[in-house]
C-alpha cells in the first residue's frame, strides 16, 4: 500500500523480518517489534512493508513507552521513592579492587554491587536534595546557585555510569 501512514498498532509484513507490530511513529520511520528479530527502525520511505492489519495514523497517540519514561521522570522528581537501579550484567558478582601505590599497604576489595548501591544512594540522596530545595523559600537566584552546585556534582559522578545498566539512570552533568 503506497502513500498509507501506518499508525500504532498497525500489524505489518516484512519481507525480511516477516511479522510485526508498529510501536511507534516518527515523522520519517516506524519503530516496529518483529516477532523473530525484536524492534527494528524502518524508514517510511521503504516499499517493502505488506499491510496485515491497518491502524490509522494518529498524531496524537503515545506510546506506552514514552508514557512510562514521562511518568518515571515525573516521579524520580517529585517524590521520596527509591527504585531499585539494576547494576550492569557484566558486573555482577564482580569485585571493586582498589591497589595503593605503596606496598607497604594492603589493597581493599569490595564487591562491586555493595559498591554500587553506595553509588545510588549518593545520587538518590542527590535528587532529594534538589527536590527539598526546589521546594524551599530560597529566592530564585539562590536555588539556581545550589543547582549548579549539584549539577557539576552530578557531572563529577558520570565516571560511574558505566555500573549502570539503563542509561536512565545515568548521572548527567552539564549540558553545553
Amino acid at each position: 500500500m503506497e502513500g498509507i501512514s501506518y499508525g500504532i498498532g498497525s500489524r505489518v509484513k516484512h519481507k525480511e523480518f516477516g511479522a510485526g507490530v508498529v510501536i511507534q511513529v516518527y515523522s520519517d520511520s516506524y519503530e516496529i517489534t518483529f516477532i523473530n528479530y525484536g524492534t527494528k527502525t524502518i524508514l517510511k520511505s521503504f516499499t517493502g512493508l505488506e499491510s496485515i492489519d491497518f491502524v490509522g495514523d494518529e498524531t496524537d497517540l503515545l506510546s506506552f513507552e514514552k508514557v512510562e519514561r514521562v511518568f518515571t521522570r515525573l516521579l524520580r522528581k517529585y517524590s521520596d521513592i527509591q527504585e531499585v537501579v539494576p547494576l550492569g550484567s557484566k558486573w555482577k558478582n564482580g569485585l571493586l579492587v582498589l591497589q595503593p601505590g605503596d606496598t607497604n599497604l594492603k589493597q581493599k576489595e569490595m564487591p562491586i554491587d555493595t559498591f554500587f548501591h553506595k553509588i545510588v544512594m549518593v545520587r538518590d540522596r542527590l535528587r532529594v536534595m534538589e527536590q527539598r530545595i526546589n521546594a524551599s523559600d530560597l529566592s530564585d537566584e539562590e536555588k539556581v546557585n545550589l543547582q549548579q552546585y549539584i549539577t557539576r556534582i552530578y557531572g563529577s559522578l558520570t565516571s560511574f555510569n558505566v555500573l549502570f545498566a539503563d542509561k536512565d539512570d545515568y548521572f548527567v552533568g552539564e549540558q553545553k
